[in-house]
């Protein structure tokens, strides 16, 4: 057996575990570097084909970098502004890795370049390239340069790729501060959980074990598909969150095994039968949960997947091999000091007992509460993300600030049209009729410029030619309203008018539209995945069709207080000025799937600790309400401590500067605490106690199968 083999060999095993850390510490560093930036963009949609024809037939693109030139004294059609403001510009084209650069003073003085005041004006600049290139080796050497001050012009530098590059070096500050005060904090927490500084020890170092092996499995994967560098900072909020998870189940369990009066390497086979079993199934639970990323086409939402699996990997052979050859090396030197109270005298096998007396109205207090909590989540509006994810000292936000403040469209954010051969005649009116639809400002075309219909003056000189196919290329500016408040209706108002000949929309506002719209349209499906896969795995440990749906439920009933305090506080802008952020009235939908898949998986690790235990009770006594009270007792205080770790862990990472983060960290930490507490606390005894024996029944066909292909016992 595995666990007689660990107790015998557990100084090899040991040593042999330093030695992989040491060798997967070496090979995770090279995986920061190895790991690609990735922009909100759906491969093979519209937008991505209206992209490649903009750079192949009119070598240009939407611009990613802007300039915004702010004259020191008059106006920036003053001599002095406009001729810094033109060889400001010519400098910008010039520069290596830029494609076209233009402004106000060289095309044409269109009034979208031009701030209402008259005191500022911007450059553009298309900077072809993947986020790769663009932001780690073009815009680095660009952003530092241009943002200057002369006697005649103050320079500041923002676009759509500056913005996330600055949100990448944000988020990595964020992340490693964060580590930084996670590590002593949950050191603290164990040993006020353990009362043994030891166990404490080994408990962190199953969690940076599944940091640093994670880590090590990502570098593999590189070598074979882009993974984005957010898995990174998956890899670090779970790693420890797991390895913590799994590494206080195994010595909890490990505990009671020696208090029961066993030897120390009998009560580690034991702790490996049994509670490595449990860990098992949660991994399992958890990486199904976390796999279901892999069915979005994404390659920002499918490294999440990858992460994860690598975490649960790394987490379970920490807790279930190298954790138990740790804990036979230290023997007796593990246990909990002084006397431990018997379980039927602790809190939560009274409060397991008084609910079970009372399950209709504690169980439908409880669901009010969380039903009350969640109801904001009927109100979740999706949005497009935008500079405001970073904080309000960000360069790249303060430019931007005054960008929406100060001009009346947002040039930058145009939709760009791509036509199959049409003449300028044919051009005329198409771009005359998109120039009539609420909230654009101004439609460019070889045709000439439009605004409300009416022809407003020549196009900019040269930006307009037919490309050598006759296609022709459509710009449509967006005012900065319609921007703000609806901007994917903009886009479908556009690709909705009917046209004389085949065109196609792309351009930033297009793009965005695209990838949210492969993420929501893949929502019922990658719902329907998690909790098929989560189902059939806890189908495996329990022999149940009954636990497995009502896990399912009550799981879906704590993520909805997760999102529903997500649109509170994120969209609506409850408590933003506390926690430091600026709501924009929507949300963007990737990062909610992130939390869901995370939560949901997590929210399942409890369940598996929970049934196991139960499970285990009703199997040793046949009794189906004694058994609830009894597993609870033994399982809650683990989950309970785990959550509180794990709650703590993911708060850390609200006292981020990026928004996204603060989502991450204030959502999964409550779903945790929210489930810890009102889900198995309250919800499973009371709905136990109603269902009885019922809880542990499945038909009679799933019975035999499960005979023949489920785990013999449970841990």
């Amino acid at each position: 057996m595995l666990g007689r083999f660990i107790a015998e060999r557990a100084r090899w095993i040991v040593v042999a575990g330093i030695a992989v850390a040491l060798l997967a510490g070496a090979i995770g560093a090279g995986t920061l570097n190895a790991l690609s930036l990735n922009r909100f963009e759906a491969p093979g949609s519209e937008s991505m084909r209206v992209r490649d024809v903009l750079a192949r037939d009119h070598h240009t693109g939407s611009p990613n970098l802007a300039l915004l030139v702010t004259a020191r004294q008059g106006t920036v059609d003053d001599a002095p502004a406009a001729r810094a403001g033109r060889e400001l510009t010519r400098e910008l084209a010039a520069r290596p890795g830029v494609g076209r650069a233009w402004s106000y003073w060289t095309a044409g003085g269109p009034e979208t370049l031009r701030g209402a005041d008259g005191r500022q004006a911007l450059v553009l600049a298309w900077i072809p390239g993947d986020a790769d290139r663009v932001r780690r080796e073009v815009l680095p050497a660009l952003a530092p340069e241009f943002t200057r001050t002369t006697d005649v012009v103050e320079v500041e530098v923002g676009g759509g790729d500056e913005v996330f590059r600055q949100t990448m070096q944000q988020a990595r500050k964020d992340f490693l501060r964060a580590e930084l005060l996670i590590l002593p904090l949950v050191l603290l927490l164990l040993w006020r959980v353990y009362r043994r500084i030891s166990a404490a020890l080994l408990t962190v170092a199953t969690g940076l074990f599944a940091v640093l092996g994670s880590l090590a499995l990502l570098r593999v994967v590189v070598a074979f598909t882009d993974v984005s560098t957010f898995a990174s900072n998956i890899a670090l909020v779970m790693g420890i969150g797991l390895g913590v998870d799994y590494g206080l189940f195994v010595v909890f369990r490990h505990r009671e095994e020696l208090r029961r009066g066993l030897g120390v390497a009998e009560a580690v086979a034991r702790t490996v039968r049994g509670a490595g079993r449990t860990v098992l199934f949660s991994g399992a639970t958890v990486a199904a949960s976390l796999s279901v990323l892999l069915a979005f086409p994404f390659p920002f939402l499918s490294s999440f997947a990858y992460a994860g699996v690598a975490v649960v990997l790394a987490a379970v052979a920490g807790a279930t091999v190298l954790l138990p050859a740790a804990l036979a090396l230290l023997g007796h030197r593990v246990e909990r000091p002084g006397p431990v109270r018997p379980e039927t005298e602790g809190f939560w096998f009274r409060a397991a007992t008084r609910v079970m007396r009372r399950p209709l109205a504690y169980g439908g207090a409880a669901l009010a509460l969380l039903l009350l909590l969640g109801a904001p989540f009927l109100g979740v509006r999706f949005g497009l993300p935008d500079d405001r994810v970073l904080p309000a000292s960000a360069p790249a936000r303060q430019m931007h600030d005054q960008v929406r403040a100060g001009f009346t469209a947002e040039e930058a954010d145009a939709v760009q049209l791509v036509t199959a051969a049409a003449d300028p005649a044919t051009v005329a009116g198409y771009a005359a009729a998109l120039s009539r639809i609420d909230g654009v400002a101004r439609v460019d075309s070889s045709a000439g410029s439009f605004r409300g219909g009416d022809p407003g003056g020549p196009p900019p000189s040269g930006e307009f030619t037919t490309a050598a196919g006759g296609g022709q290329r459509i710009s449509v500016v967006p005012t900065s309203a319609r921007l703000e408040s609806d901007a994917t209706g903009l886009v479908r108002e556009i690709r909705a008018l009917p046209a004389p000949f085949a065109v196609e929309a792309g351009g930033y506002p297009a793009e965005l539209t695209d990838y949210r719209d492969g993420v929501t349209d893949r929502l019922p499906l990658v719902a329907a995945l998690i909790v098929a896969v989560t189902f059939a795995v806890l189908f495996l440990m329990t022999g149940s069709v009954v636990a497995p749906l009502k896990a399912t439920l009550l799981n879906l009933l704590s993520l909805s207080v997760m999102f529903g305090v997500l649109v509170a506080v994120f969209q609506e802008g409850f408590l933003s000025g506390l926690l430091g952020f600026t709501p924009t009235g929507t949300i963007e939908p990737s990062i909610p799937i992130l939390m869901f898949c995370i939560a949901y998986g997590l929210s399942m690790d409890y369940e598996v600790f929970l049934l196991a235990r139960i499970k285990e009770e009703y199997d040793r006594t046949g009794d189906a309400r004694a058994s609830v009270p009894l597993g609870i007792a033994r399982s809650a205080p683990l989950v309970t401590a785990a959550a509180l770790v794990l709650a703590t862990s993911f708060a850390a990472y609200a006292t981020g500067q990026v928004v996204f983060l603060k989502q991450l960290g204030v959502g999964t930490a409550l779903a945790v605490a929210v489930d810890a507490t009102l889900i198995r606390g309250v919800l499973v005894p009371a709905l136990m106690r109603l269902a009885g024996p019922a809880n542990w029944w499945a038909p009679a066909p799933l019975r035999r199968l499960h005979d023949r292909i489920g785990p013999a016992g449970h841990g």
